[in-house]
Parts: C-alpha cells; structure tokens; sequence
C-alpha cells in the first residue's frame, strides 16, 4: 500500500489501513508493504515501486492520490490498484467508499448532547467533496440535537499539521467550544492534543483514538478502512476482485460507527447517541452526503467549508 502524506502512523486511517493488511498477511499468507508518501511528490514514485516490486492489487490510501493514480494505471493496464475513499479512476482501478456522514452524524449528537456552552468545534483536513461528508454528517447531528449550538470550523489544509491542529483547537476552546471533533489525519493528533492540555472533549476519526487521551477523547467517529482493506486483499486470494468498480460500505455492515468507548459520555448522551443510530438503520434518519442534499436540509449557510 502507498500511504498519503500523513503517514504509517497517523493513528487515523492510514494505520487503520496497515493493520489491515497486516490482518491480511496472518490470516491469508499475504506478502504486504507499505510506501510511506512523505509528499504528494512521493505518490508517483512509490506507486511505481510497488508495480516493480510485483505486488498483485496496490492500494492507495485515500483521495489526494487519485489524480496520480489514474496516470500510473494507465501506464500499467495489467496491474490492479485499489483506492480508499474515492470512486475508480481506471479499468483497473476499484474504489473504496465509506458513509462517513453517517458516523459523523451520531458524532455531533454527541457533541449537542456533551457541550455545557452549547459551542463545539470542526477541524477538517482539507477541504473536498469526500472530507466534506464528516462536516456535512457533523453539523446535521449537531442541529439535530440542539438547533441553539454554534460550531466553529477550521480548514487546516493538511493532514500531517499536529501544530497547526493544536493552536486552532486550543483557539476554538477560547473562544468558547468544549467539544472539538476532527477528521484531520495526523493533524488531529494535535487536536487531541490541545484537549489533553485543555481538560477539554475531543472528538477523535477512523480508529477509537480513545487511547491518545482517555480523559479527553469523548468517542470516535469510526471508520474501519481495515475491514475493507482486508476484504480486498481476501477477495484478491479468491480470485473475485472487480476493477472498474466501486465498493462501498455503510452503517449496516458496521462499517462506520461510533467507537464503543464511552466512559466520559453522559446517559443522557448514550441514549440520544443509540436512539439516532437505530434512526439511520431504520431508513428514518437520511444524512446528506452532498451539498446539494445538504443545503436542501439545512441551508446553504449552515456549513461553508464547501462554498
């Protein structure tokens, strides 16, 4: 697998990713590596590598990587990628989508339900129509819950900016937020970070990041890129890979949830948390997941990350 920028150890999805293929190489007999991307200049390169290096499905973790991708791929018709959280870019290419705007929406009625100031706040990795899908999941639970909350924003524009993550939450709980949610990458570790510091909530992404700060890290908006990954490399040893596709995962498989940590939660949270759950499966709560769904529900002022 060829990381993105933010690294084999974000504690975030590109670990999630690893371990499933580390899943993959105990259960399956898989040979797995991965490329760690220092820059989005390390793309091209490190996907190449691994094609020489004979590797039989190459996955690259998330979207930054898509625009190189379809280049590489189609270089190398005969090779098989796979890429985490965009659509497939190629014939040979399968995409691998999850509804994270359903598990950010449980996330934000945590939030709703948590915060004493009736203030939380958002940090975002980058700005695009797929890390738009927390923001669009987040605010939809907050209104939700308490309509009278406001919610900060900040864009780092990059998930490997632990310093940058930090300085905007720690502004964000001066300002009067005390419960900060991210989906950032690596740059969320500063995020969880500044609650450590702060005594304040956090909100940890992909993985229960619960571990980073027990006393801080309220739940996790889970994503589990290493069940996918691993069905990828399980579908690759039985010969059953669909390139030219796409899969996509959602709440009914699990795939996306909150992360069964819970001890800083109030009851009052655990039940407004499982109550909006059952909401989703039941088809009774329909999160958007684009702008045009979402501006339809809430209004195009709501959410401006994606003006």
């Amino acid at each position: 697998m060829v990381t993105d920028t933010g690294g084999i150890n974000d504690q975030s999805f590109n670990a999630s990713a690893w371990a499933g293929l580390q899943r993959a190489q105990e259960e399956l007999g898989c040979e797995v590596k991965y490329f760690e991307s220092k820059t989005d200049a390390d793309y091209a390169p490190n996907l190449e590598t691994a094609v020489d290096e004979g590797y039989d499905l190459i996955l690259c973790i998330g979207f930054l990587m898509a625009d190189t991708l379809k280049e590489v791929a189609a270089n190398y018709p005969d090779q098989t990628f796979a890429i985490v959280d965009n659509s497939s870019v190629g014939d040979n290419v399968i995409g691998v989508n999850f509804a994270t705007e359903q598990c950010s929406y449980l996330v934000g009625v945590a939030a709703a339900t948590m915060t004493q100031t009736n203030n939380v706040g958002f940090v975002i990795g980058m700005v695009s129509p797929v890390m738009n899908t927390f923001g669009y999941g987040f605010y939809a639970g907050v209104r939700d819950t308490n309509p009278d909350c406001q919610i900060q924003c900040y864009n780092a524009n990059s998930f490997g900016d632990a310093a940058g993550g930090k300085a905007a939450t720690i502004n964000m709980y001066t300002n009067g937020a005390d419960v900060v949610y991210h989906a950032a990458g690596a740059t969320g570790l500063g995020v969880i970070e500044a609650g450590k510091e702060q005594s304040k909530l956090v909100i940890g992404v992909d993985q229960d990041q619960s571990s980073l700060a027990p006393e801080a890290v309220l739940t996790s908006a889970v994503k589990r890129v290493d069940n996918g990954v691993f069905a990828l490399c399980k579908d690759g040893v039985e010969g059953t890979l669909k390139p030219g596709s796409d899969v996509n995962y959602d709440i009914t498989s699990g795939a996306v949830d909150v992360a069964p940590t819970d001890t800083l939660m109030s009851d009052e949270c655990k039940a407004a948390v499982a109550a909006a759950k059952e909401k989703i499966l039941s088809g009774e709560i329909k999160v958007p997941a684009t702008t045009e769904a979402f501006d339809a529900a809430y209004g195009s002022d709501y959410y401006t990350l994606d003006d």
